[in-house]
């Protein structure tokens, strides 16, 4: 019922009010979040320069800053993708050196000096990497995101395997034996596809074995 002494009130009225109230109260919270306060010290920078793909790249970056970030964030090489961000999933893999990592869990600045290959440094869509175009073949991804992260770990397993390199289920260290399914499964244990194309991706890295052989 209408009060002829009080205004109007309707429900569209009060929810417009709501949403006005919450966006006054929360703007500050996220400026803070954002901004320094006083007495704050700025973040302590540091300039490196690593060979990306080939390229030189000279950055400068919050000590702060994984490796990872460091590649998506600054050189925009969004190839490598954040998952856990903890390690666990293997997404962010990359090669330094030849030897894959776990981009999120190392620093940019632990990398001064050294070479930083990632999946747009294997091949290009002209060009595919053995490995890239075996994962085409067999079909060794579905929604794709993990994808970068395997073909750079397989890329380096079969290099590992190659250099002698042991692994847990490695049964004679004094030989060099064939590259069997166990050592393949063990080594490619750290990247996990959610999907479960993990046979596929084994095939993948058989038919690349083989064909070097």
């Amino acid at each position: 019922m209408k009060d002829s002494g009080s205004p109007e009130i309707s429900r569209r009225g009060i929810l417009a009010g709501g949403a006005a109230a919450v966006a006054v109260t929360r703007v500050p919270a996220v400026e803070a979040q954002t901004s320094l306060r006083p007495g704050d010290k700025a973040p302590a920078m540091a300039k490196i320069t690593m060979t990306v793909n080939g390229k030189r790249r000279d950055l400068n970056v919050d000590t702060r800053t994984t490796l990872l970030d460091a590649l998506r964030e600054h050189l925009h090489l969004t190839g490598t993708k954040k998952g856990c961000d903890h390690g666990q999933c293997g997404a962010c893999t990359v090669m330094v050196d030849g030897k894959r990592i776990n981009s999120c869990l190392s620093l940019a600045v632990m990398h001064q000096g050294d070479k930083v290959t990632t999946i747009e440094g294997l091949g290009t869509p002209e060009k595919l990497h053995p490995m890239q175009a075996a994962f085409i073949k067999h079909d060794g991804y579905q929604c794709g995101y993990c994808t970068p992260g395997q073909i750079c770990s397989a890329v380096a397993v079969l290099e590992e395997i190659r250099a002698g390199v042991p692994s847990h289920v490695t049964g004679d260290l004094t030989t060099k034996a064939p590259i069997s399914n166990a050592e393949m499964r063990e080594r490619m244990s750290g990247n996990i596809c959610r999907c479960g194309a993990y046979s596929n991706i084994l095939e993948a890295m058989t038919d690349v074995a083989e064909t070097r052989a």
